[in-house]
């Protein structure tokens, strides 16, 4: 199986500028899109509680401003990427970081809680939009031989949000009010618009699709297989996470001050994980697939017994951190192998399968806690939902056959 993305067309250098550097500037534009995208999504956690109290409204309900978030990014990533489908992928590139940026300027001067969700969504319908053409975008600027690693620089601006981007917008909302990471994260999508304008050549050429196009895709099983790869795949990870400070703190017995480590070091993990995964993606996609697939689950197995003692859990979340972001590129890679003939609406597709995963993951680790089951347990759904993303992915490659 090859990972031939022919429908993503090479690009054009900028004038004066060597192919090679022109690529890797605009891959690191790219790249600069998603940490900015990924810290906004993430950043408003550890602000809850002071938004809550200015404008007195319960910690429940601004807990809607993270899965608000999440919503918008499954339903605003493909309905964005399916309006602006016969649009130039640069040009649709601006539009989507103009409108993040207009949404960041919307939350910095929310006058209250219902326009800050407005501007929330509105990020999130442009940020799950820009990830996902991004990656078409960065597939088009290598070799057929590297698609997989520029995805993966794409995606790495995520993993580097959860090391720098996160604590560090958290840190300055906590020094000078909420309101400063939100002026924070719209400064850095002005600084990204004149970087996407700069940096990112134009299309050399590029065919425009419609919406009858993008969608008749879609009628592949192959691909819905694989989007169901990416939801379960993913999950394990935000099924971990989502309740990792007090696994840590009640059952590996470390003190709440450490956890912030312990997340920076599960953040080194997939800032290692992701280049070295595309790497291996581009020599052999599907082996790669598995093998991350297979590795979410076994070190979320391995991990029930190590986070009893803090070496164990220490090891054990910095190989999590790897592993869970080393499925990220060989998954979108194959959704756009899939489902060539869509490249744009599949990448965005696949972004909103991602965030299925997200709010999946969390409610399964919520249920089982409410029905009395300790934290260990949820490192026992992670690896059984690891399991299901493997046999999605086999199930994938099973109808590839047939269809050939």
């Amino acid at each position: 199986m090859t990972n031939d993305l022919s429908t993503a067309p090479p690009l054009t250098p900028a004038p004066g500028t060597r192919p090679r550097q022109a690529g890797r500037a605009a891959l690191a534009a790219l790249a600069l899109g998603a940490f900015a995208v990924g810290t906004t999504e993430v950043v408003i956690a550890g602000l809850l509680p002071d938004v809550a109290t200015d404008f007195g409204v319960s910690l429940p309900t601004a807990g809607l401003l993270v899965s608000g978030y999440a919503l918008g990014m499954v339903v605003g990533a493909p309905l964005l990427t399916v309006l602006g489908a016969r649009l130039p992928r640069k040009h649709l590139l601006l539009w989507l970081v103009g409108l993040f940026t207009v949404a960041g300027l919307l939350s910095s001067v929310a006058s209250g809680y219902e326009m800050l969700l407005i501007g929330r969504v509105l990020s999130a319908f442009a940020g799950g939009a820009y990830v996902g053409t991004a990656a078409v975008v960065a597939a088009g600027l290598v070799a057929p031989e590297r698609k997989a690693s520029a995805i993966a620089t794409v995606f790495m601006g995520l993993s580097i949000a959860n090391v720098l981007g996160v604590p560090g917008g958290t840190a300055l909302g906590q020094a000078l009010g909420w309101r400063a990471a939100f002026w924070g994260v719209t400064v850095l999508g002005a600084v990204l618009l004149v970087a996407i304008a700069v940096l990112v050549p134009q299309l050399s050429r590029e065919q425009s699709t419609g919406f009858r196009q993008e969608l008749a895709v879609f009628r592949r099983g192959r691909v819905w297989l694989a989007l169901a790869a990416t939801a379960f795949g993913w999950a394990p990870f935000l099924t971990v996470v989502t309740y990792i400070t007090p696994m840590l703190t009640e059952v590996t017995g470390f003190d709440e001050r450490t956890v912030p480590l312990m997340l920076v070091l599960m953040g080194v993990g997939m800032v290692v994980g992701t280049p070295l995964a595309g790497r291996f993606a581009d020599r052999a996609l599907v082996p790669t697939l598995y093998g991350a697939l297979a590795g979410i689950a076994l070190v979320s197995a391995l991990l029930i017994p190590a986070v009893h003692s803090k070496p164990g859990a220490i090891v054990g979340f910095l190989l999590f951190g790897l592993v869970g972001a080393a499925v990220i590129p060989p998954l979108q890679t194959r959704v756009l192998e899939a489902a060539q003939g869509a490249d744009n609406l599949a990448s965005s597709a696949n972004v909103s399968a991602f965030n299925v995963g997200n709010a999946g993951g969390p409610l399964l680790a919520g249920a089982a806690l409410s029905m009395g089951w300790g934290y260990t347990s949820l490192l026992g759904i992670a690896a059984v939902l690891g399991v299901i993303g493997l046999a999605l992915a086999l199930g994938t490659t099973a109808l590839d056959r047939r269809s050939r």
